[in-house]
């Protein structure tokens, strides 16, 4: 029975812990927390989930809150004018819903999941020395943990990383109270708010500890308006930060908005990110390899909401890769050709999600502007959150977006 040390009990590393449990591995997961101080800590993400990475999960048996997180089947956007006003604003339905459940619920719950199934479950903080240490008693190791030392072992990539400096400052805040949209009051669909030059709002409905919530997301141009969380501590103070640059900027989102409260203390999260792609491979000190997983070595800001969703689809890849391995040996040929059977589904996901980051050129614009007259564009662009290798089919280049307008126009 091969030996695979995990690093990491997040999405992917919990989601191929178990994955391969179920395949007869023996798999060791290091986590720095307990399942408990997972679920009773601070919020951790604003995972939405599409399609074809909460199959991945049914494929495994993992979807235990399926029927309890709020379905979501469609996605919207809408464009912020001079004073406020609406200059674009359409929904598009998904093929297939997408949920959210908080990460707390679900990484506690798949964490002891992983437990009553026979998994080693240490609890441990891990530094490069003690991955030295491991390397030697196990077949494979995989570091999933995407923030402290251990990332420093997988050197940037620069031709694949075009920003070196944050594009977002990032607010989350988890409330109940959220009235519906008057647009589409019968169906869950998640929001997407663009305020040009001064960032972006989400509003998505989620799962949490305690039932159905709604997530509000500033993501902040640098500089701006909506860069104005650091150093704010305060739960309460976060959320009327938040309310505040809502009736500012987006006032038909603070409109339902004005009985909002925060699921609990832990329901807020700031901060900021450079997106980054990196070497797949970390060399530790006695010459050992260990293999990057999901955001450790593809980290993309969450604009269009892909960090879950690719690291689900980063689980199954490598999962398939280690399975179909054998007994042979996972050397740094093997651990580069896993990843980049994952780069395969990652490399449309960077390429969009850094070109959202940028200004909207204006062949862009003019397909979000038909989008709200055109109802098969408006649900082609919601579709390519769970497919976004679809946008370069007429997203990217001028002349194929044009092409793909006139033929919806003229259908």
């Amino acid at each position: 029975m091969r030996k695979i040390l995990i690093v990491g009990a997040g999405q992917s590393g919990l989601q191929l812990a178990l994955g391969l449990q179920s395949q007869g591995y023996e798999v060791t997961l290091m986590s720095n927390r307990t399942a408990d101080e997972i679920r009773s800590g601070r919020v951790m993400s604003t995972q939405c989930m599409f399609h074809t990475a909460l199959q991945h999960e049914r494929d495994l048996g993992l979807n235990f809150w399926e029927s309890q997180a709020p379905r979501i089947e469609g996605l919207g956007v809408s464009v912020a004018g001079p004073e406020s006003a609406r200059l674009i604003d359409w929904v598009g339905k998904l093929g297939g819903y997408a949920q959210s459940v908080d990460q707390r619920v679900k990484m506690a719950g798949w964490m002891e999941t992983f437990a009553q199934r026979g998994g080693q479950l240490v609890i441990h903080g891990a530094a490069v020395g003690d991955l030295d240490f491991f390397a030697r008693r196990y077949d494979l190791v995989l570091v999933a943990a995407g923030k402290g030392e251990l990332v420093s072992m997988f050197g940037r990539d620069a031709d694949r990383s075009p920003y070196a400096e944050p594009q977002r400052a990032l607010a989350v805040a988890y409330v109940h109270g959220l009235g519906p949209r008057p647009e589409h009051p019968d169906f869950d669909a998640v929001r997407c708010n663009i305020v040009p030059g001064v960032g972006e709002l989400f509003v998505m409905p989620t799962l949490t500890t305690c039932g159905r919530a709604d997530i509000l997301f500033w993501e902040g141009v640098p500089g701006g308006p909506v860069d104005a969380f650091q150093g704010v501590k305060d739960p309460s103070e976060h959320l009327a930060l938040t309310l505040e640059l809502m009736e500012k900027f987006l006032p038909w989102e603070y409109a339902r908005a004005t009985r909002v409260e925060l699921t609990d203390a832990g329901g807020t999260l700031a901060g900021r990110y450079a997106p980054t792609v990196r070497n797949p491979v970390g060399r530790l000190p006695g010459g050992g390899l260990v293999l990057g997983v999901a955001d450790v070595v593809v980290a993309n800001d969450p604009i269009t909401g892909q960090g879950s969703n690719s690291a689900s689809k980063c689980a199954a890849a490598y999962l398939a890769a280690i399975v179909e391995h054998g007994d042979k040996p996972f050397d740094e040929e093997w651990m580069r050709s896993a990843f980049d059977r994952y780069w395969k589904v990652a490399e449309p996901v960077t390429k969009w999600t850094n070109a959202m980051l940028a200004p909207p050129p204006e062949h862009v614009l003019n397909l979000l502007g038909a989008a709200g007259q055109l109802q098969p564009v408006a649900d082609r662009f919601a579709n390519g959150f769970d497919d976004p290798a679809d946008f370069e089919e007429f997203f990217f280049d001028p002349e194929k977006s044009a092409a793909y307008l006139a033929s919806v126009a003229g259908a």
